[in-house]
């Protein structure tokens, strides 16, 4: 199958998910471009938490072809964990969409759970002596198995954008923020 037969296919593939509304192919200059605003957006406190380190990102812009998508309020996330918070090298917290492990979390004394998100609170280590090292909120590579599943494609990576890049994929998509409304990235190597 020619190149261009494969990438029609991945995005006819893209545009039948559920939730997925438009799809835009990233040029050169926009990875760059978003290469630059991940960085910036790695040094910036996320959220209150601390600093983010978007490593699905990171892995979607080595692959030969990245494709942006929007999605609306139907899209299903990938399996989870989307966001794992660290500190000194441990996992701290995590959100978890299942409603039964919420549940169970929720039991023990250990974890404190906030909507979805659950802190594991005896793993953050209190050293006296050492500088507090700020939590680090990691945006982990996600699966894609819709495109798992199709021929012709190695290493795909789906990853969630920091706020900087959504906008950047918004506005070289022509779009406007909109309620319910987000931005995914996807990346794979053609065989």
């Amino acid at each position: 199958m020619e190149c261009q037969d494969i990438i029609e296919n991945v995005l006819c593939r893209i545009k039948a998910m559920k939730g997925v509304e438009d799809t835009y192919i990233l040029s050169e200059e926009d990875k760059e471009k978003i290469f630059e605003l991940e960085k910036k957006a790695e040094g910036a406190v996320l959220m209150g938490m601390g600093v983010g380190d978007n490593r699905g990102i990171k892995e979607v812009l080595k692959r030969q072809l990245i494709i942006a998508f929007t999605t609306n309020m139907d899209y299903v996330w990938p399996e989870g964990p989307n966001v794992i918070l660290m500190q000194y090298g441990e996992k701290v917290g995590e959100d978890i969409y299942d409603p039964e492990k919420l549940e169970e979390c929720k039991m023990c004394k250990d974890m404190m759970v906030m909507g979805n998100f659950v802190i594991y609170r005896s793993a953050v280590p209190k050293p006296k002596d050492a500088k507090k090292e700020p939590i680090t909120v990691v945006l982990p590579p996600q699966k894609c198995k819709d495109l798992e599943e199709m021929g012709g494609l190695a290493n795909v990576v789906l990853a969630s954008p920091s706020t900087p890049t959504d906008e950047y994929i918004r506005s070289v998509m022509g779009l406007k923020p909109a309620v319910g409304q987000g931005t995914f990235i996807i990346g794979f190597d053609i065989c």
